[in-house]
């Protein structure tokens, strides 16, 4: 009796242990689809997602996200999940009584593990996750260095305050006009805000192609768009802030625009179409300006639209506009100086909303409708504006806030195109110093280019990281070059680490990594041999020491002719190449000259800009 209990029992034991082997290998399998179709979704979703945005999002609240966005997710993963769960437990459970089990068991928790690991090593890779943890691993003085606060500089506003209408176009880019216009397009999707641009001040000079400012790195998602074009700087945040910022405060030592004009007495609105809690668009606002939130759920609330309405990320934009001139009516008879900032939301990836303004212009091609529709509703919208009594003493700006995220709409753009954010100032009460010169800029520039526009004078002309267009002053990309600005701000800041913990920066700079510097010359022209000289002088390695010098040189704007040459040293210790002219076909013109710096350790460092003429 005592063995055939003994036997009873090891074989609860034994079927016990089978069953935990099969629950485990069943969720392993589970998880494994879960995470690779995650993945895959969140690739598919976002197909420019970098970690910067991931680690922010991550953090920030959701509320007010697209539900459209959640169901597309649960409608991707999951039953998929279920899927492969049932399957699993049917072939375990046939068979549960052969030889072959084990073997089976052990197949499908390899599988699992493999897939789940393969799918990590592609999100690795793809998100640059080895670069990202380097950087956030070194620190940069570059923003430290380069940072002006408007609480160091005067501000002079005119006697008579003008009043600003700040448009963010959602994932609105220079990128959507035709070729012939600077875009990457055949036919024009945005031919009003085409004609908007030429019209008016985008910083293109004498060139008919349309110009904007490039969207720096912690830049190109709404909320760190709107900061960065608001504060002249990215919204680069340390690890374990995010979350702070996200749910309590949002860089109280940070002055934007808002906290500028609040201080100058003006009434300041943002007007969107969505929840402004989601990525903590309300907080910025909120705690920068004390702006009035008139939102998705303002408009409930007010009976603008019914309870129950509700579309795409809340209302669209046909509404937006039509609440915008009721509101600029409101402000424009408070007789304070206003602020009306707003949102669109149409346009936003995946290939938009359409209402019912919408026409089937360009066929299939559902999110260049969308564009079309809403290049026309803000033309409309300008027009307006135009003809209201207040416009006269208001500037208005209007802006893309970041790159698309559609996942395929620019599949067709050459890959060496630049892509920038659509840029033009109306009315602005300003000149530029050089009419016929065409700006390299970034989105940073447009915090003292819009104080400019309504008429400030700025101390130095320069804010955050942002240079006032209007000026002759350079800008950081024009001084630096974009490669090197945007290899910077993807490190640690120690400026930006004070930020985050609400500590008022000391005066001193903070320097926390010396960059290699040098002084580029250019000599004349050589006609007779061909040759444009270069000399690289006064050369600081950061203590690094010197590997090689390599120089770019490149005449067209998209760089398309860009050639490398190595410069030679001499015995006193400068650097001395030669351009060979025949090289560029003797193109007359401007040669444009970047200087790299490669140290002992192998790593490459922008040391230099500058220009050189052949006549």
């Amino acid at each position: 009796m005592e063995k055939i209990g003994l036997q009873r029992i090891k074989k609860i034991i034994r079927g016990i242990g089978y069953g935990l082997e099969a629950v485990f290998v069943t969720l392993l399998c589970g998880v494994s689809v879960l995470l690779c179709g995650s993945i895959s979704w969140m690739f598919d979703t976002w197909k420019y997602l970098n970690m910067d945005e991931l680690m922010y999002q991550l953090n920030a609240p959701i509320t007010g996200t697209n539900e459209g966005m959640i169901l597309d997710y649960i409608n991707a993963c999951i039953p998929a999940v279920i899927i492969v769960i049932l399957l699993v437990i049917a072939v375990l459970f046939g068979m549960r009584k052969k030889k072959g089990y084990h073997l089976v068991l052990g197949l499908i928790a390899a599988a699992s593990v493999l897939a789940a690991g393969g799918s990590l090593k592609y999100a690795w890779d793809r998100l640059d996750i080895g670069n990202y943890s380097k950087n956030q691993s070194t620190y940069s003085s570059f923003i430290d260095d380069n940072y002006v606060s408007p609480n160091d500089v005067e501000l002079k506003f005119p006697e008579q305050k003008r009043n600003l209408i700040y448009i963010y176009l959602e994932s609105l880019e220079t990128t959507f006009t035709s070729k012939e216009n600077g875009g990457g397009f055949e036919e024009d999707t945005i031919p009003e805000l085409t004609a908007l641009a030429q019209e008016n001040e985008d910083f293109s000079g004498a060139d008919p192609a349309l110009n904007g400012g490039y969207s720096m790195p912690s830049t190109t998602w709404t909320v760190a768009a709107m900061f960065a074009h608001s504060s002249g700087l990215p919204l680069v945040l340390p690890g374990g802030a995010n979350s702070e910022v996200a749910q309590e405060v949002f860089l109280p030592e940070v002055q934007t625009i808002g906290d500028v004009l609040e201080d100058a007495g003006y009434r300041q609105t943002l007007l969107i179409g969505s929840d402004a809690t989601f990525g903590s668009r309300r907080q910025l606002y909120m705690e920068h300006g004390n702006f009035d939130i008139k939102d998705y759920n303002y408009a409930v609330e007010a009976g603008w639209i019914p309870a129950d309405y509700r579309v795409w990320w809340g209302y669209e934009d046909e509404k937006l506009f039509s609440f915008a001139k009721e509101e600029l009516l409101n402000l424009s008879q408070s007789g304070e100086p206003f602020n009306l900032t707003m949102l669109t939301v149409d346009t936003h990836f995946e290939d938009g909303w359409v209402c019912e303004l919408c026409r089937n212009q360009f066929e299939d091609d559902q999110y260049a409708n969308v564009m079309a529709c809403s290049s026309h509703q803000i033309s409309e919208f300008i027009q307006w504006i135009r003809q209201q009594d207040f416009y006269e003493n208001t500037t208005i700006v209007i802006t893309g806030d970041h790159p698309t995220m559609d996942s395929d709409f620019c599949e067709d753009v050459p890959e060496d195109y630049v892509r920038k954010m659509y840029t033009v100032y109306i009315n602005p009460a300003a000149e530029t110093a050089d009419p016929s010169l065409r700006r390299e800029y970034t989105t940073f520039d447009d915090f003292p280019t819009t104080l400019a526009g309504l008429g400030v004078e700025i101390e130095g002309n320069r804010l955050g990281l942002g240079t006032n267009l209007f000026s002759d002053e350079m800008t950081l990309t024009e001084l630096y070059g974009t490669d090197r600005m945007a290899q910077e701000l993807q490190k640690k800041s120690k400026l930006m680490e004070e930020f985050a913990a609400g500590i008022e920066p000391e005066e001193e700079e903070v320097v926390e990594e010396n960059l290699p510097t040098a002084l580029v010359t250019v000599y004349e022209y050589d006609s007779m041999s061909g040759q444009l000289p270069v000399q690289i002088s006064e050369i600081n390695d950061a203590g690094k020491g010197i590997g090689t010098v390599n120089v770019a040189v490149w005449t067209e704007e998209d760089q398309s002719d860009l050639q490398w040459m190595q410069a030679e040293q001499q015995e006193d210790g400068t650097f001395w190449m030669n351009i060979d002219v025949p090289e560029f076909n003797y193109k007359t013109g401007e040669y444009h000259i970047d200087v790299y710096l490669v140290d002992a350790d192998g790593n490459q460092n922008i040391i230099g800009s500058t220009i050189g003429v052949v006549y």
